[in-house]
């Protein structure tokens, strides 16, 4: 793990592109420090298998998602961009 890094992303800046990260849609540069970011951070590290769990799930489904579960995965999103754990639900 590196102690001190510039061009060390936080978990925030991590959670706000995140799912472009993993949808492929980022540029080289940001990708590898995203990737380092990853490396190094469990709790970002469990987010992104968490979305790329979800979106396999749905790429299974043989039917839309419902309302509810694209709010869910948007307020999860949101979570995890504004730093939270995304494993526990705000009241």
């Amino acid at each position: 793990m590196k102690l001190f890094d510039r061009n060390r992303l936080s978990c925030r800046q991590v959670g706000k592109v995140l799912q472009q990260f993993l949808d492929g849609e980022i540029d080289h540069v940001t990708r590898e420090r995203v990737a380092d970011h990853l490396d190094d951070c469990r709790r970002c590290g469990l987010g992104a298998d968490t979305y790329l769990q979800i979106k396999a799930a749905l790429a299974r489904s043989a039917t839309e998602p419902t309302a509810e579960a694209l709010e869910r995965l948007r307020d999860f999103g949101e979570r995890l961009a504004a730093g939270h754990d995304p494993g526990t639900a705000e009241s």
